[in-house]
């Protein structure tokens, strides 16, 4: 994956489009620039930015028609992993941080807030990695659905606990 990093987060990503699909788990809104993804949504969810959903409508976007294709076979079984160009710009540092490590989290596989913590060296920050997890511009695509409570509970998913529960069956089926 190809990542852009900021140092501070953009409010209004320059030529921005976007598309909705509907998912298996239900519709999401994805958005894109002329050179990287730069975020995916249930359309319910709450949290989704405003330059996301005034984005144009694109048809024929070369990286939302990877994307979709990618997400097809995600959830048609064939794909484990997605290889996009992502935009990780929106998000602080640390943020971007925790993110990133999402990636690390295996097909099929689970982790605790605090094993994200950890990971980003950050082992006391339990709760601002679960803030920045929530915050995630591209679920599915960087999996924070693999991200459990310390004792294996579903917790906080903006998608809800239903989506990410389905998410984790669909891995392990």
């Amino acid at each position: 994956m190809i990542f852009a990093l900021s140092a501070t987060p953009m409010t209004q990503p320059p030529s921005t489009v976007s598309c909705q699909w509907q998912s298996p788990v239900g519709p999401l809104l994805l958005a894109a620039s002329d050179t990287a993804l730069r975020g995916i949504w249930f359309v319910d969810q709450t949290g989704i930015p405003p330059w996301a959903t005034r984005a144009p409508q694109a048809h024929g976007h070369p990286i939302l028609d990877e994307t979709l294709a990618q997400l097809q076979g995600y959830f048609s079984g064939e794909r484990r992993d997605f290889d996009l160009p992502l935009d990780l710009s929106c998000g602080t540092e640390f943020q971007q941080a925790v993110w990133r490590q999402l990636q690390h989290i295996p097909y099929g596989e689970s982790c605790s807030y605090s094993d994200v913590a950890q990971s980003v060296g950050r082992p006391r920050a339990v709760r601002a990695v679960g803030g920045a997890v929530g915050r995630n511009p591209l679920g599915i695509v960087l999996p924070c659905h693999r991200v459990l409570g310390q004792q294996g509970q579903l917790t906080g998913y903006t998608g809800g606990l239903a989506r990410k529960a389905a998410l984790l069956w669909l891995e392990t089926s």
